[in-house]
């Protein structure tokens, strides 16, 4: 049987404007910036990160949810030198991010739900071996960010590497102008 990639390409690209022109006919919603201070552990038994290395992870996905730019991450208790990696550190985060507001509201940011996915393989900067980052991190993502149709799964193995240990998506309210 013949490929016919010329067809699937085809496909691939109408199937991408219909995604945007839906993406693009859905309302934009009140929203306005909220301010969250929070701060977790992470325990890795896998996988083990420098602070630098934590702190970069951490803004990544914080960023990659939507939060406002300027995002501040400090972590603690692990090698501050090189890539030394470290099995624990305290985790402190600074950011702001979007919450459904009155349209009365002063300082209103316009914003769309947003379908977003998190697992071992997407977006780009994401690894098998986060499946411990994200399990410290649920309880700030779950309570700080805007989020509808949230499936929040992970079940890391202590010691293992697996494609689906975890996986998170859903919709998230994000901005629809420059942060």
């Amino acid at each position: 049987m013949p490929h016919n990639h010329g067809l699937f390409a085809a496909l691939a690209v109408a199937a991408m404007a219909l995604a945007t022109n839906a993406s693009m006919a859905q309302p934009s919603e009140a929203s306005t910036w909220q301010h969250h201070h929070e701060s977790f552990t992470y325990y890795g038994i896998t996988a083990f990160y420098s602070c630098d290395g934590l702190e970069g992870k951490v803004g990544q996905i914080l960023l990659f949810l939507g939060a406002r730019k300027g995002v501040q991450v400090r972590a603690d208790g692990c090698a501050r030198t090189g890539s030394t990696p470290s099995r624990i550190a305290t985790v402190t985060a600074d950011f702001d991010t979007l919450s459904a507001a009155d349209a009365s509201t002063a300082d209103v940011v316009q914003a769309n739900w947003t379908p977003f996915n998190l697992d071992g393989q997407h977006p780009f900067f994401m690894g098998e071996g986060d499946c411990e980052l994200m399990q410290a991190m649920q309880p700030m993502l779950t309570k700080d960010f805007s989020l509808r149709g949230l499936d929040y799964s992970v079940g890391c193995t202590p010691h293992q590497l697996t494609i689906a240990d975890f996986r998170v998506h859903g919709e998230v309210l994000k901005s629809t102008t420059l942060r």
